[in-house]
């Protein structure tokens, strides 16, 4: 009772600007019991409580959650000892170990260094190669102008953050990216959510914004993804696009799973769709098709002239390295003069997705690399399902289970690159094949997660 009645006073009562002498008079017991009740040692809840996911960690470090995968990255790596065929890396185009890339940035390490320049763009870390790199991927993807991002998370966090105030309404899709999610709770005004690829939703909620924005004087940011990660589908860009008709409202996307290879000339999902002079600011990483680090915003001069004044975590954040600015510069160059890579991962993507649908698994409506398998059963099932696929089967990718989707489902989620072969494209189709027949009679049923953690 005495916790509650403390709840309704923190929720009444400005602590910042009440001195406690003018406020301990409202528990019962006076300061020493306020004392008491406010004083608790913030970590120790850490340690009761490892949250959702980290509920395992104790038996799944190591194996299921922070595995090590050692050798050359690619498509075949090792794992604990074994050679495994990898799904999980989003090196869709393959460029992270071809040798004009690896050339490419180990000659740019050894001319500068990991340090330079030294400094926020704003103070002294601009250079005009980094102003090379902008407009390359300005051409490329048919906008105005760009500016480089340290990192994407933090870097669309801080754009959305820039981009609008306490009067101004954001509509996001209801599964957007965490980092999506967690620049809309940085915003001090209203946000509304469409559910996933729904239109009509969408719609719904732009009306709601509509009126808001009107009465606050405020306009409405729409957030959505080019593809979306987890599913592999594509985001509804044309039909949100054509709303644009009824409703006053800007666009920004999050392409980062689709730059580089959606489209005739890879230039993300919005040339897929036929949509880039209706998308206001383009939104993509270097972390992907690319292989490197780093993030880039694109859209009007003007509003990008705005950007780069006002986005927190590039004006108080060290430049993005000339290493990884040159090791990109050439990147750009081989996306755009070998349309082959495309090809070949297009190839990989039909093979794999084709490949378990004849064989009556569920991938849901991805229409992208992305493939998700959906199967059912709970959270033991789902590690004893991986181990044997580790162990025995040589496949190695990654599994999402309760809660990060409601209890009794499975998603694996595979992703094709360039740099697979058929060979491990039939490999993992036998192996997912056996173990299905396995987890349909019943053969991973048990108590718990089998306890895989590393020994320290």
């Amino acid at each position: 009772m005495l916790s509650q009645y403390y709840l309704f006073c923190c929720q009444s009562i400005n602590f910042a600007a009440s001195p406690i002498s003018k406020i301990k008079h409202i528990l019962p017991t006076g300061e020493s019991n306020l004392k008491s009740t406010i004083n608790m040692d913030v970590f120790e809840k850490l340690v009761k409580d490892g949250g959702p996911i980290g509920q395992h960690m104790d038996r799944a470090h190591g194996y299921f959650t922070f595995p090590k995968l050692e050798g050359e990255l690619g498509p075949r790596m090792q794992f604990r000892g074994k050679d495994m065929i990898v799904w999980s890396l989003n090196n869709y185009l393959g460029l992270v170990n071809h040798p004009d890339v690896r050339k490419a940035d180990s000659d740019a390490a050894a001319k500068y260094g990991m340090g330079n320049p030294m400094g926020a763009r704003m103070m002294s870390g601009n250079t005009a190669m980094h102003e090379e790199l902008e407009k390359v991927i300005s051409e490329f993807i048919s906008r105005e102008d760009t500016m480089l991002l340290n990192f994407g998370y933090q870097g669309i966090m801080s754009c959305i953050d820039a981009l609008v105030n306490r009067r101004d309404v954001i509509v996001y899709d209801a599964e957007a990216h965490a980092c999506i999610v967690d620049g809309v709770r940085l915003h001090m005004g209203n946000r509304y959510a469409f559910k996933h690829n729904d239109i009509e939703d969408c719609e719904k909620q732009l009306q709601r914004a509509t009126e808001l924005a009107a009465k606050n004087g405020g306009g409405i940011l729409l957030i959505t993804e080019g593809v979306f990660g987890m599913d592999g589908e594509q985001g509804i860009l044309k039909e949100i696009c054509a709303l644009k008709k009824k409703y006053e409202f800007r666009i920004l996307i999050d392409d980062a799973h689709g730059f580089g290879y959606m489209g005739p000339t890879g230039a993300g999902a919005d040339e897929a769709q036929g949509c880039q002079q209706d998308i206001d600011l383009y939104f993509s990483t270097f972390v992907k098709s690319m292989g490197s680090i780093g993030a880039f915003i694109s859209g009007p001069k003007n509003v990008l002239k705005y950007l780069r004044y006002n986005v927190r975590s590039q004006i108080f954040a060290k430049s993005l390295p000339l290493m990884i600015v040159e090791g990109m510069l050439k990147r750009m160059e081989m996306v755009k003069a070998m349309p082959e890579l495309r090809e070949k991962l297009w190839h990989n993507v039909n093979r794999l997705q084709s490949g378990l649908k004849e064989r009556g698994f569920d991938i849901g409506h991805t229409n992208s690399p992305v493939t998700p398998i959906y199967m059912k059963g709970d959270v033991p099932e789902a590690t004893q399902m991986v181990m044997d696929l580790r162990e025995n089967y040589h496949i190695f990718c990654s599994i999402v289970v309760y809660p990060v989707i409601p209890k009794g489902d499975i998603i694996y989620r595979l992703i094709p690159t360039a740099a697979h072969s058929d060979a491990d494209i039939d490999e993992t189709l036998t192996a997912f094949e056996a173990t299905k027949k396995k987890l349909d009679a019943g053969a991973y049923k048990a108590v718990d997660i089998p306890d895989m953690a590393e020994v320290s």
